[in-house]
């Protein structure tokens, strides 16, 4: 395998937005049995080194494909655009407000005389919003506005931490 190949390259798919995760999945599992440590538990120190080295690029490229939000980010990346969020951060205001009012909904949802229910339709409404993002991402990308596609991902991470913050308040509730 080489390892300047991006992450594209390793899973031979186009480098696009738009994968097959189904495929990307069956592919990774059949990288992984060609390249996992164990198969080379009878090699030398340098085979051995290598197949953890492979391995571990495998799996970065995979966790890294199969997020919506990483995905994003790397393109951008490949594409030369600085992803640093400490100089590049959302100045919409509308969103902004939206992001507040989505966590003090969060917030207040432990309290509520069934919280499941609440939780539930936040989450839908969350998820449907990261969606039409990402729709909105892959447009920005395909037209080649990468500043636009930019801002775009700096929306997506609020969303991203929002669906896992409605995963960690999901355990809490079950906690209970």
């Amino acid at each position: 395998m080489n390892f300047s190949s991006d992450f594209f390259e390793i899973f031979s798919i186009p480098q696009m937005w738009d994968i097959d995760l189904d495929g990307l999945s069956i592919r990774y599992r059949a990288l992984q049995q060609e390249f996992h440590p164990d198969k080379f538990t009878t090699k030398s120190d340098v085979e051995k080194r290598v197949s953890v080295q492979t391995a571990s690029l495998i799996n970065q490229a995979f966790e890294t494909l199969k997020s919506p939000l990483k995905r994003a980010q790397y393109l951008l990346v490949i594409n030369g655009i600085d992803i640093d969020q400490e100089t590049h951060i959302t100045t919409d205001g509308t969103f902004l407000m939206q992001q507040i009012e989505l966590r003090e909904a969060l917030a207040g949802v432990s309290g509520r005389v069934d919280p499941w229910s609440e939780l539930d339709r936040l989450r839908k409404s969350i998820e449907q919003t990261y969606c039409d993002l990402q729709i909105d991402f892959n447009k920005q990308y395909s037209a080649r506005a990468f500043e636009d596609a930019l801002a775009v991902v700096a929306k997506m991470q609020f969303f991203d931490k929002l669906v896992r913050e409605i995963e960690y308040l999901e355990d809490e509730l079950e906690d209970l």
